[in-house]
């Protein structure tokens, strides 16, 4: 008897750590870790459309991600989209003529900024603003165009 509820116990702890594993899968497959980091410098960049760009949506150079979005914003002003960027602190010499663009990864469409570096020797600090953006393709609105198109060549 002492021996099977030893067994149940272990199967009861090894379970236990098995959803603890799949709960932090889960939380580092959707950005939401707990561990986000609030170091490095902030950039904006302003767009005229984010698509469905996330918070905490990744910011790549050459594939490598160099840090997150930190917000989203709408300004009602200029009727523009503002994101901020958190830049890991390593990555202190992007140049300041630098180009962000809004790209799709993978199939199911999670949207992340790359950044294109120029060939200024100057860099942006904290604070600063990117001054070139491309803004985010809408599938849908690609589609539209497409059918447009097709339907006034015939």
């Amino acid at each position: 008897m002492g021996r099977q509820r030893g067994t149940e116990i272990l199967v009861g702890l090894f379970m236990a750590a098995g959803f603890v594993a799949l709960f932090f899968l889960a939380m580092q497959v959707s950005n939401l870790s707990a561990g986000a980091s609030t170091e490095g410098y902030r950039l904006t960049a302003r767009f005229s459309n984010v698509g469905s760009l996330k918070v905490r949506a990744p910011v790549t150079m050459a594939g490598v991600r160099i840090g997150r979005v930190e917000s989203v914003s709408f300004d009602k002003d200029s009727y523009e989209a503002v994101v901020t960027l958190r830049i890991d602190p390593s990555v202190d010499s992007i140049p300041d003529d630098t180009f962000a663009n809004i790209f799709t990864a993978g199939l199911l469409g999670e949207q992340y900024v790359g950044l294109e570096p120029g060939g200024s020797p100057d860099h942006l600090r904290d604070g600063d603003t990117i001054a070139y953006t491309q803004a985010a393709l809408v599938l849908e609105q690609m589609i539209g165009q497409f059918l447009f198109n097709r339907a006034g060549g015939d």
